[in-house]
């Protein structure tokens, strides 16, 4: 018998901050310990004009939080493309990202927000996708496409996305 692990996603952003009265990018920067430059460049700012309940990334990782996340445009790209893959809309991509227009740069990093909260696996001992898929009724296709694997091969510990 395979007992389930399940994992819940955090629902804390601590690296995201609303803009308060008063504050300036310069306070912020200050506030946690990263460069005006580096601010306005992680929120695609190009003046230091901000405004009050403005929400700015105050981290570059790649993984925000379990609800967001960072997405590299590649050619070929388009914010409806990249909203219809990632089940969101062009304008929540627009508004986390502070873009004003919807032409996008090849290498541009964008942040991605999940509409919902994912459902977690993690993987135990005996475990494969086919198995995991038929657990929770998704295609290992899915699986796979989810969680950007590149080999059938699973690691116990492994903490799979099963749903969006």
């Amino acid at each position: 018998m395979i007992h389930l692990k399940y994992t819940e996603p955090s629902t804390l952003n601590t690296n995201v901050y609303t803009v308060q009265k008063g504050d300036s990018l310069w306070s912020i920067s200050k506030k946690f310990n990263i460069s005006v430059d580096k601010l306005k460049d992680i929120n695609n700012l190009s003046s230091n004009l901000i405004t009050v309940g403005q929400k700015l990334k105050v981290s570059d990782d790649n993984l925000i939080n379990n609800n967001e996340f960072i997405y590299t445009v590649k050619k070929g790209d388009t914010l409806w493309d990249i909203a219809n893959t990632y089940k969101t809309t062009v304008n929540k991509i627009k508004d986390i990202n502070n873009l004003s227009s919807n032409n996008l740069q090849i290498g541009q990093k964008l942040y991605i927000p999940n509409v919902s909260n994912p459902t977690y696996y993690t993987v135990v001992k005996g475990d494969t996708l086919y198995s995991i898929s038929r657990k929770f009724g998704v295609s290992v296709s899915d699986l796979i496409e989810l969680n950007n694997l590149k080999t059938n091969v699973l690691q116990i510990g492994q903490k799979l996305i099963i749903k969006k």
